[in-house]
């Protein structure tokens, strides 16, 4: 399966008006943004786990990086709120559940091979980031392997703008604002080829973004190897 796995363009997902579609496991099911493979895939989708549903027992020789979006995001680690930012990095393995239902935006094979550090930061935790004009809070959630993860609140009726001299990819938890002439709002997915930066207006309302500077496809992102159960 390909699903926008050209890295040279503008790429926009409206992920909220996509349906559900469902996945291996009962009660859990995906909106796919970037796929190429198919349940072995280097993969970025919201997944939505339905109350008491779970995934069984598997490793990520790939790597996972996901936020939870929604509900609470349980595994054999721990108990992980709306707002948490996760890495398990590769070689790692869970069984991803949930008892009363959480989203989540995941992102799988796309880790570099050597990169090894597990990263967990619940809401609230991380590094302050540099606040530009119309960034009301910038807090950074991880900078390492050539990535910068962060998450913003823009003011409302602000320009902002952001450099992308790797690449760019944004998700948009709240609020809503225009780019390119497109409206984003809650969930829409939006990802730039280096080179094209960022240029945003805010709506009245402001808006809550999750953003990643990093190269779309790493140089040496892990092959693809044992088998993996996708989300």
């Amino acid at each position: 399966m390909l699903l926008n796995e050209d890295l040279t363009k503008r790429t926009l997902v409206h992920a909220a008006s996509l349906d559900w579609v469902p996945s291996p496991a009962k009660g859990v099911d995906r909106r796919m943004l970037f796929r190429i493979g198919d349940e072995k895939a280097r993969a970025t989708s919201i997944v939505r786990y339905a109350p008491e549903s779970s995934f069984s027992h598997h490793q990520h020789p790939g790597g996972e990086e996901f936020l939870v979006l929604d509900g609470v995001f349980q595994d054999e680690s721990g108990d992980f709120p709306a707002g948490t930012y996760v890495r398990n990095p590769p070689g790692t393995g869970h069984a991803p559940r949930s008892e009363g239902g959480c989203t989540i935006l995941v992102k799988l094979w796309q880790f570099k091979q050597a990169d090894r550090d597990r990263i967990v930061r619940r809401p609230g935790q991380g590094q302050p980031g540099p606040v530009r004009s119309g960034v009301a809070s910038s807090m950074i959630l991880y900078d390492g392997s050539d990535e910068l993860v962060a998450l913003e609140d823009w003011q409302p009726e602000s320009e902002i703008g952001l450099a992308n001299p790797k690449g760019l990819e944004l998700l948009v938890i709240e609020g809503e604002f225009i780019e390119s002439g497109d409206t984003l709002t809650r969930w829409s997915w939006l990802r730039l080829p280096p080179g094209r930066h960022l240029t945003a207006k805010t709506a009245s309302s402001g808006a809550r973004v999750w953003f990643k500077s990093a190269p779309l496809l790493h140089d040496d992102v892990c092959a693809f190897g044992a088998p993996q159960e996708g989300k």
